[in-house]
């Protein structure tokens, strides 16, 4: 079958999915791929992503293909809503695993994932549920929405500020409400509150203190406060017929309270409710850390609007604005510089601890056109803190497309992926607590075959039932991943969820692309060896001519150096029908010839006349010398050969020297320049290998096969390397603040463009896998030593101290990954 291809925007065509991951992109490949006609249809990364569709023309027109792609999209769009909710409620993960299977059990939610960090992300089906019925259920649960990030209705820019003002409004009411009747801390206050009953009880009862009914009545206020919260909890456990750590404490409690001891039972609950105040407190933290991003950008921007200059909220901000920025306050938008001149501290987005320094572009027209092109002198981030120098901006991203607000939305969406592990340890759990229900069952009957009161029986197996509480599994693996995605969107890397990060930690062996990511990116021409007739004024002109039509590196520099190389009265041709040769060079024709430049591959490829002698002794020589080569031709005469360097990242060997301490045992270099460029630039850097010549396809197939053989990391800026950082184990992009196809196609995005970030970001993620590893282990290990000893006698309060002590442990040990240092060399 001969086919065609269809390249559709993909936000044009689902506008309120999240990014090309969504499950509605899933739904609208398979409602195409079902037609006749339509042979496949994939996701091509890209800003925006893009819909890529093969079909066949005999069989379906494509203004036929069009109308179905334009109607099956508005039908999911319609059909299925999204929803990123920032809320308080969640106060710990047992409690989070609730209010997503509470969610889930709704008729018309298809997918409902909810997080102790504070964030609940829905899909729904609007033809069962509707937004309204999400919210009053979460309402229900007694989960406040304070603020929503990721409308499900498309709304223009002037409705969504207003929507977005309301909605601050309202959760500033809610807040202000709750803070009347102790607002988020309730739970502590509670606990502190039982904690104060106990003790009364304690001493009332020792001393002989007032009536006989002072100590009892101290002890069931103890059991009201301490309980307050827990009773919530199992319930929703109990609607949802599932038997969770929380009902398993209240059942304890009441049975020590039936036994008459009121004392171990109100301890039993102050301790546990302590344990879930404190792990919503440390959990917090972590919280804060992320909302401390979304706080950066200020809330107005003084711009100068048909020559007068007014203050006006960011969310009225419109591309092409010219906003004034004074010196020491903070950037209000994403822009690039269009006068003055400053050094902007970038760390809060970029994790770059030198300020850089600005400067305006020369041509603004031409840079509003593509301003993803622009270097980093030229562009800013809002959020960044500019510094003694004011600066005039042009903005080209919206408020809520800016780059801190993307980062801050998908740090969000992040916190609601589950890691491999935590995943695991939600399937032990299911499988342990009814086993522990099943051993107290039996610890019951214990009096039948020991000669001991059925009190003593029954107290055992109270004892074992708070011994054998996986209360610390169950935060093991949450509290760990969520401060070291906190901890690393601090260091300016963008950790997409869990399982990147756990990835991460495993890996084996990184491939890196070369131009951009291992070299400075900027390369230069170095050498001009024109060959036969031909001048080398000639030699340039036509290249400079064909090359300024593209925006690849090595394009840029041969415009750059061949301009000034030349005369200044020099004259440039004029090339037309500029087309690009994938991976391999670009055509044009100048004056009704046709001009070929690229590779000295490319030659062997296409119709004309072979390389000549003198020519190849020219590439020879050059390729020795490390050089990346250009040949250029001119209808069958070959002009001659240009020559490039680029140059090695200056922390390039001490990156990789660093990434061998960290455990990676094997580091390749994969580039489309020829192998003894590849291998003179790896030999610099202190690469193990260097595989040259690489197609786009070929570096995928080389991933591939480095993946059957072990988890590998595929490094490169986002764009042409977008398929190969796909297969990889994980993908990940250099300069993302700077590339919104880098944001959206890695698991891994270090913002800035420091290569040094890398085994940061490495060593981070094998301190999770380790602390989560030595949490696992305490949970364990803690439940492990305590069933026994329950069962030969320890009593329930220190069995109660044991538990609750543990799982702050395991939290507190959690935290510690975000103070982690960069230079830190252990790896556990």
């Amino acid at each position: 079958m001969t086919t065609e291809r269809l390249q559709l925007e993909l936000d044009v065509i689902l506008p309120n999915t999240f990014d090309a991951a969504d499950a509605c992109v899933e739904r609208l490949m398979q409602e195409l791929n079902g037609r006749s006609g339509i042979e496949r249809s994939h996701i091509q990364p890209a800003n925006p992503a893009r819909l890529c569709i093969h079909y066949d023309p005999k069989v379906i027109s494509l203004s036929r293909l069009r109308e179905i792609v334009a109607s099956t999209g508005a039908q999911l769009t319609q059909r299925y809503g999204h929803m990123l909710l920032e809320v308080d409620g969640l106060s710990n993960e047992r409690r989070a695993r609730t209010v997503s299977e509470r969610l889930s059990a709704l008729v018309g939610v298809v997918e409902a994932q909810a997080t102790a960090a504070g964030f609940v992300r829905v899909e729904f089906d609007r033809t069962l549920e509707s937004e309204k019925d999400v919210r009053q259920a979460l309402e229900e649960m007694g989960v406040t929405v304070r603020a929503s990030r990721g409308d499900v209705v498309a709304a223009k820019l002037v409705e969504s500020a207003a929507i977005a003002k309301e909605e601050r409004a309202a959760a500033e009411h809610e807040l202000e409400h709750e803070a009347s009747w102790f607002g988020r801390n309730a739970e502590l206050y509670f606990s502190l509150l039982c904690g104060l009953m106990l003790g009364v009880g304690y001493l009332a009862e020792r001393t002989g203190f007032g009536p006989g009914w002072t100590s009892l009545t101290c002890y069931a206020l103890a059991y009201l406060f301490g309980g307050f919260y827990t009773v919530r909890e199992a319930i929703d456990s109990l609607r949802l017929k599932r038997l969770e750590i929380d009902t398993l404490m209240l059942v304890a409690a009441a049975g020590a309270a039936l036994l008459g001891k009121w004392a171990e039972g109100a301890l039993l609950l102050f301790l546990f409710s302590l344990g879930h105040s404190l792990e919503h407190y440390a959990l917090g933290r972590a919280r804060r850390a992320i909302e401390a991003l979304a706080k950066l950008a200020p809330k107005t921007a003084e711009v100068r609007r048909n020559g007068v200059v007014q203050e006006i909220p960011v969310e009225q901000l419109i591309v092409s604005d010219t906003v004034l920025v004074r010196p020491n306050v903070r950037i209000p938008a994403d822009g690039f510089v269009v006068a003055g001149t400053s050094s902007v501290d970038q760390s809060a987005v970029t994790g770059e601890s030198v300020p850089v320094d600005k400067q305006p572009v020369t041509d603004p027209a031409r840079a509003a056109a593509n301003p993803e092109k622009l270097s980093a002198e030229h562009r800013v981030f809002a959020g960044t803190i500019n510094g003694s120098g004011a600066l005039e901006i042009q903005v080209f991203r919206l408020t809520e497309d800016s780059t801190l607000a993307r980062v801050v939305r998908m740090i969000s969406e992040a916190e609601t992926q589950k890691s491999p592990t935590q995943l695991f340890t939600d399937r032990i759990e299911r499988v342990f607590v009814p086993s522990v229900l099943a051993l107290v069952s039996l610890l019951l009957f214990a009096f039948v075959v020991l000669d001991e009161p059925f009190r003593d029986s029954f107290y055992r197996a109270m004892a074992v039932l708070v011994a054998a509480s996986p209360c610390a599994l169950a935060i093991a693996t949450p509290s760990a991943v969520l401060a070291a995605v906190a901890r690393a969107a601090r260091g300016g890397v963008l950790v997409k969820g869990g399982g990147p990060l756990e990835r991460l930690g495993a890996l084996g062996a990184i491939a890196f692309d070369k131009t951009g990511t291992l070299t400075e990116g900027k390369p230069r021409v170095t050498d001009v060896v024109s060959v036969g007739d031909a001048t080398e004024e000639e030699l340039l002109s036509v290249a400079i001519a064909v090359e300024r039509s593209s925006d690849h590196p090595l394009a840029s520099a041969v415009v750059r150096d061949g301009q000034a190389r030349l005369q200044p009265n020099a004259v440039i041709l004029e090339a037309r029908d500029v087309r690009s040769i994938t991976g391999r060079g670009i055509s044009a024709q100048i004056d009704g010839e046709q001009v070929a430049i690229g590779k000295p591959e490319l030659f062997g490829e296409i119709d004309g006349p072979p390389l000549s002698g003198e020519i190849k002794q020219s590439i020879e020589r050059l390729e020795e010398q490390g050089r990346t080569l250009m040949v250029v031709r001119r209808g069958q005469r070959y002009l001659g050969v240009l020559g490039l360097m680029d140059t090695p990242r200056a922390p390039a060997r001490a990156v990789i020297a660093r990434l061998r301490e960290l455990g990676i045992r094997r580091m390749i270099m994969i580039s489309g320049d020829n192998k003894r460029v590849a291998e003179a630039v790896a030999n610099e850097v202190g690469l193990d290998e260097a595989w040259g010549d690489l197609m786009p396809e070929h570096k995928v197939d080389s991933i591939k096969r480095l993946r059957s053989e072990q988890h590998v990391a595929m490094v490169g800026d986002g764009v042409n390397d977008a398929p190969a950082m796909a297969n990889a184990t994980v993908g990940i992009a250099m300069g993302a603040a700077g590339s919104d196809v880098a944001l959206e196609a890695a698991d891994v995005a270090l913002m800035g463009d420091d290569l040094r970030n890398l085994p940061f970001v490495v060593g981070l993620s094998r301190r999770t896998n380790a602390v989560i590893r030595q949490n696992l282990f305490m949970s364990l290990g803690v439940v492990a030593l305590l069933i026994p000893a329950t069962i030969f006698g320890l009593q329930i309060g220190f069995a109660v101290i044991a538990h609750e002590g543990s799982t702050l442990v395991v939290v507190a040990n959690a935290l510690r990954l975000l103070a982690y240092r960069s230079n830190d060399s252990r790896t556990a």
